[in-house]
């Protein structure tokens, strides 16, 4: 968009956008942000945040001619501007920042939020469209942002629980009727409920604002405390021994050592324990050593990285494979490479966090879907090839969904990609070893082989190592290898670690037999559990999800549960939201018909004690 610049006011108006432009890469306030402040030591600006103010100043003023980048200051960047327009410089004044016209202060608290929270710049960011299919906003999101406005506002920090509006402009009616004289301070109790039950969850504390950063640290560990005294969170035991279908766990709460049937473990297919995989594991260690200290490019890559890469492309089937230093960095880095400020990034609403993470690292539009709601994929990409951001679009979704155990229709995500021509990236993290004929993942049980662009993977759950991947074209793949901060920054994984994984790979295709026992006992546990009458959503996979919604209620099963011997997962806020708390089962081959029978056994039995299944009569 090209501005023509002829008087004061529009020399003043330069100021004014590249102040505006700055705020929106940084997320700082306008006022923050003077002229002589230094970009580096004062704003702490990079040269990679820098390049994005520079590119998106250019675009706004029409401006052919790449902007230099040893600008050091704002006053420096308008002179820069002034000079490419043909203005003399230093005419442009600093102006006072202004909000949109005509917009109240409960309005602007609320954009002004939604541009720090989101890293959109306000032009993006339309006051009716969806929080969440229309500018990916999820719920994480949205609590920060409301708790943001909520402070600038003065309402107190409980209004954030009450919250139901889905757009800006609804955002801006809820919070101006709740600064109304006769709306009081209404807002959820920060604690209350029958009796001594403290009805906080971890939500509470995800925005608690105090001058000391580390108030929030006491306050939550005050709650952490009161919820270990009752037993209802064990999580970060650590166990004793060897994780199999039986694992010793130390009971940190009580001193002492126990032994569980242990259904939390993603060692889908037993390899975690499996001699060739612990003997090339120790046998590599030995000839490299410890760890390689360094990155990929400098001094950190050996060739079992090397061949590792080779053997995870080749099991995939794609032509080329990366490895990143964990499944996180991997979704972090791959994201954030490819998908860039003018790109848009469409993802389930379930996607596993480090997708939505990656997704906002990038800086991209962010558009959600519902879950596995193919209708509504479809009306984002619809309303996105409308719109026309001049980008590309990268569809995200999970094989399998963690907390949920269902598989993505990835039929359906793949005829719309090519119809709207859309890339996608599918997150194998637990469909690789688990699904496919020969356990490759999503794509092989759907005979969709090269047809999805990008697969990624972790392999600390059934390859049973450590590390993340992305398999594709070699182009990309290498393009990733050279714009995946996650990969140029890292030190990747140890040579043994390396050799564990494809010893791992060796037997998964030597040894069939273990994903036929998987999926024996999927069967097995999950019938018997359907049969009992507990809620296990659409679960096709190894993960079984035991749904109760109340997060005491389950707390009190999980909790019911280990006293009888089993240790499996409870899953509250912020593993799923608030109203779909669950139990998260975890099938391996490794477990014994005599294990599933004692497992549905205590199950039921713990379900029955705590009210989530009815007494028998």
């Amino acid at each position: 968009m090209t501005h023509l610049m002829d008087g004061p006011q529009d020399t003043v108006r330069i100021h004014r956008k590249v102040v505006g432009i700055v705020a929106e890469r940084t997320l700082y306030d306008e006022a923050q942000l003077l002229p002589d402040s230094h970009f580096e030591g004062d704003l702490g600006i990079d040269s990679v945040i820098l390049e994005s103010i520079l590119v998106s100043v250019g675009e706004e003023f029409g401006i052919a001619e790449r902007l230099p980048g040893d600008v050091t200051t704002i006053r420096e960047l308008v002179a820069r501007v002034e000079g490419a327009l043909g203005l003399p410089s230093g005419t442009a004044q600093p102006a006072a920042p202004a909000g949109p016209e005509g917009a109240d202060a409960v309005l602007e608290a609320v954009i002004a939020g939604a541009v720090r929270q989101t890293q959109y710049q306000r032009g993006q960011l339309a006051l009716d469209a969806d929080f969440e299919s229309e500018l990916g906003i999820d719920s994480v999101i949205l609590t920060s942002l409301v708790a943001e406005a909520a402070q600038e506002l003065g309402l107190p920090e409980t209004v954030v629980g009450t919250v139901t509006a889905k757009t800006l402009r609804g955002l801006a009616a809820e919070l101006a009727a709740l600064l109304a004289p006769e709306a009081g301070r209404a807002g959820r109790p920060a604690a209350a409920g029958d009796g001594a039950w403290d009805d906080r969850s971890m939500k509470d504390f995800t925005e608690q604002r105090d001058p000391d950063l580390f108030a929030k640290a006491r306050g939550f560990g005050a709650y952490r405390r009161g919820r270990e005294e009752e037993r209802l969170y064990w999580y970060g035991m650590p166990l004793v021994s060897r994780c199999e279908n039986r694992a010793v766990i130390y009971d940190e709460l009580e001193g002492r050592e126990r032994e569980f049937l242990m259904f939390a473990s993603n060692n889908y297919l037993g390899l975690a324990n499996h001699p060739r995989v612990v003997d090339a594991v120790c046998d590599a260690t030995r000839t490299y050593g410890a760890t390689h200290t360094g990155s990929r490019f400098i001094g950190g890559t050996n060739m079992l990285h090397k061949e590792l890469e080779r053997r995870l492309a080749a099991f995939k089937g794609r032509p080329a494979a990366i490895v990143y230093p964990g499944g996180y960095a991997a979704n972090l880095g791959a994201i954030s490479g490819l998908v860039k400020s003018y790109d848009t990034l469409v993802v389930d609403k379930l996607n596993h966090m480090s997708i939505v993470d990656g997704g906002r690292l990038s800086g991209g539009i962010r558009r959600i879907y519902r879950h596995n709601d193919m209708r509504d994929l479809e009306q984002v990409l619809r309303r996105g090839a409308e719109q026309g951001t001049g980008g590309g679009t990268l569809i995200v979704a999970d094989g399998v969904f963690s907390m949920h155990g269902d598989v993505c229709d990835l039929p359906e995500i793949v005829r719309l990609a090519k119809a709207y021509g859309a890339r996608v990236l599918i997150d194998d993290a637990h469909a690789t070893g688990v699904l496919g004929a020969r356990g490759s993942g999503t794509a092989e049980h759907f005979g969709l082989k090269g047809e999805v662009d990008l697969e990624l993977g972790t392999m600390s759950k059934a390859l049973a190592g450590m590390g993340g991947f992305v398999v594709g074209e070699e182009e990309v793949v290498e393009y990733l290898r050279y714009y995946s901060n996650s990969y140029v920054f890292a030190a990747n994984i140890p040579a043994g670690v390396a050799a564990g994984l494809i010893a791992s790979l060796d037997v998964i295709e030597t040894e069939p037999g273990r994903l036929g026992r998987l999926w024996a006992n999927i069967t097995t546990l999950r019938d018997g559990l359907r049969k009992a009458g507990f809620d296990l959503e659409r679960t096709e996979s190894a993960i079984l999800p035991i749904v109760i919604g109340d997060e005491r209620k389950a707390m009190e099963m999980g909790r019911a549960v280990r006293a009888r011997g089993l240790f499996c997962q409870t899953v509250v806020y912020p593993g799923v939201p608030l109203g779909d708390a669950r139990l998260r089962v975890s099938v391996t081959c490794e477990h014994t018909p005599q294990d599933l029978e004692l497992a549905t056994g205590i199950f039921i039995e713990s379900a029955t004690e705590t009210g989530v299944l009815p007494r028998s009569e």
